[in-house]
């Protein structure tokens, strides 16, 4: 037997718009797939400046209207994968992700890269089902 899921793309201008040849996300039976956030302000496209923390912030506000744009939340979220440019920043990068996914935690993977789009130290992607 054949399973066609539905496909959606979803986009919102709540988050910055796609710098690239991908969607914000996209929409798959019940499980929504994001794209990799960095630190965008959506309305200027600019990087956000100052702390690493407030970059994080932004990361998960983005990740955050994009799952709204789709009725899903970030407590839908089942998987997780954070790159940073310096894995020395994984407590700060933990103590703001714990104010933006309730637990249960969703699965999580983390890797140091190079480098990241723009030049910045965070890119966080998200796998969310509707429960």
């Amino acid at each position: 037997m054949e399973v066609i899921l539905s496909r959606q793309i979803i986009a919102t201008p709540n988050a910055p718009a796609a710098i690239g040849t991908y969607s914000q996300a996209v929409l798959a039976g019940s499980t929504l797939y994001i794209s990799g956030q960095i630190p965008l302000n959506p309305e200027t496209g600019a990087l956000i400046e100052g702390s690493f923390e407030a970059r994080v912030e932004q990361v998960f506000h983005n990740l955050a209207a994009i799952a709204e744009a789709a009725n899903f939340a970030l407590a839908d979220a089942v998987k997780v994968t954070v790159f940073l440019t310096d894995l020395g920043r994984f407590g700060e990068l933990n103590s703001v992700m714990a104010r933006h996914f309730p637990e249960p935690w969703p699965a999580r993977a983390a890797v140091q890269v190079a480098a990241l789009p723009r030049g910045t130290d965070v890119e966080v992607d998200a796998i969310l089902v509707k429960r």
